[in-house]
């Protein structure tokens, strides 16, 4: 059975790869975390200073490590005071390549990602010279609304309940109530249907899942 599911995701993530690449978007699939790594620091040089949004998926391949033991990095945890960690987020705007996984993504190759601060999805908007996006097949949905369902609906309320502190209707019920918390996950909802620049998006897809 196993290989009859490497199969399936093998064969969908290049139907996606195919439609990320009529928007601009550069994909590569790798079966493996280990294949993964490898293939996200073949598209880091190690000059490149390197930033993150909050990712679970880098995490999970090791790529955090890697390029905070070879890169210069912007490591906002690093911060003593939230003003230096709002100053860190902003340096990270400027930043050769900026890490991050996404919400969800549609098998026509659209992405969906919110946010809160606004900092993750900014990067991926404008500003890094590239964006390397980690995302394992269980990020693959069917359409664009299933992709904002998955975000708004297991996405945020799994990481309102990662991050101490957070207080949205959704940490307590596991359920999306379309909120106007004070710390509400969804404050941005971000559809990238297509990268001007070719190319400067690129996506891993990684035939596990990762994050969530």
């Amino acid at each position: 059975m196993a290989n009859w599911i490497a199969q399936r995701n093998e064969l969908l993530g290049k139907a996606v790869i195919a439609n990320l690449a009529k928007r601009n978007m550069e994909g590569y699939y790798c079966a493996t975390k280990e294949e993964a790594l490898q293939k996200a620091l073949e598209l880091i040089p190690e000059t490149d200073v390197v930033t993150w949004g909050g990712s679970v998926s880098i995490d999970e391949i090791g790529l955090l490590a890697a390029v905070k033991a070879r890169n210069p990095v912007i490591d906002r945890d690093t911060a003593s005071t939230m003003e230096e960690k709002v100053e860190m987020m902003r340096k990270g705007l400027t930043c050769d390549t900026f890490l991050m996984s996404t919400n969800a993504m549609s098998e026509d190759g659209i992405l969906v990602n919110i946010d809160g601060n606004g900092n993750r999805v900014a990067s991926l908007i404008f500003g890094p010279k590239q964006v390397v996006i980690i995302a394992g097949v269980n990020k693959i949905t069917k359409d664009l609304d299933s992709a904002i369902a998955r975000a708004r609906g297991t996405a945020a309320p799994v990481n309102a309940q990662r991050f101490a502190g957070i207080s949205v209707p959704c940490a307590k019920t596991g359920v999306c109530a379309n909120c106007n918390a004070p710390d509400c996950m969804c404050c941005q909802v971000v559809v990238t249907r297509h990268s001007r620049q070719a190319g400067r998006i690129k996506i891993i897809l990684v035939g596990e899942n990762l994050g969530f």
